[in-house]
């Protein structure tokens, strides 16, 4: 393997760190690890997000390097659009994720400790679990829709830096790698002040929704940016004019 190669999966690397810690990416991710009772829920959050956005990277890139393609600017702006749908669906459900939690108190060799319990409207009684297997695809989810957004960018940069296939696949494997590393500590990082509030109800609830705010407000300026100001609603209107 030449040591030029060698320099350019390095900083595939440390791009992949980089592009890890992106305002979009971090706010999404927050939003799921917002929810974690225990550290290690958050981290396995980020590496979920990690390997669903990586996996998506892989099989797009991939197929596009090899057709010789390029993703047309409004499929690309389309799905950098979906992204921002994406952060005010997630950041409503954390606004309202209390809605229909109530706090039992339960009392055990003299002391009392608090429960989060979860009503349906059917009456069935149902403990709430933050950080099940389905809170890991959600955030495999997240991150392949990240990947999708992302393909466009990752495919120009991977095609402007290798010289072939194999290299091109080598390349955005490392640069998933980064992206899985970068999140898994960003993601632990994040999940600190969420994991050591979660017994006052109160303070984790508000430090809930203040996320599920800044995640609903981001998306909609996502959304206006992309839409308005970088032209994506002229694009798609454009053919019935």
């Amino acid at each position: 393997m030449e040591v030029e190669f060698i320099s350019i999966l390095s900083l595939g690397f440390v791009l992949g760190i980089k592009h890890a810690i992106e305002p979009d990416h971090v706010i999404a991710v927050s939003t799921i690890a917002s929810r974690s009772k225990k550290l290690w829920h958050s981290t396995l959050s980020g590496v979920f997000w990690g390997i669903g956005h990586s996996a998506t990277l892989v099989i797009f890139g991939i197929i596009v390097i090899l057709i010789k393609g390029e993703i047309p600017d409004i499929w690309a702006m389309s799905l950098e659009f979906l992204v921002g749908i994406m952060l005010v669906y997630l950041g409503i459900t954390s606004i309202f994720s209390f809605k229909n939690t109530n706090i039992h108190k339960q009392e055990h060799n003299g002391e009392v400790h608090k429960h989060i319990h979860t009503h349906k409207h059917t009456g069935e009684h149902l403990h709430k679990h933050q950080h099940t297997k389905f809170a890991y695809i959600k955030s495999m989810i997240i991150g392949f829709v990240h990947g999708l957004a992302g393909s466009a960018t990752m495919i120009l940069l991977t095609m402007s830096t290798v010289k072939s296939v194999w290299e091109g696949t080598i390349y955005i494997l490392i640069f998933g790698v980064g992206t899985i590393i970068g999140m898994l500590f960003f993601t632990t990082i994040l999940g600190i002040p969420f994991v050591l509030s979660a017994k006052k109800i109160n303070i984790n609830k508000k430090l809930i929704q203040i996320t599920g705010g800044i995640s609903t407000v981001f998306g909609i300026y996502y959304m206006y940016n992309l839409g308005i100001t970088e032209g994506l609603f002229y694009l798609w209107i454009q053919p019935y004019q």
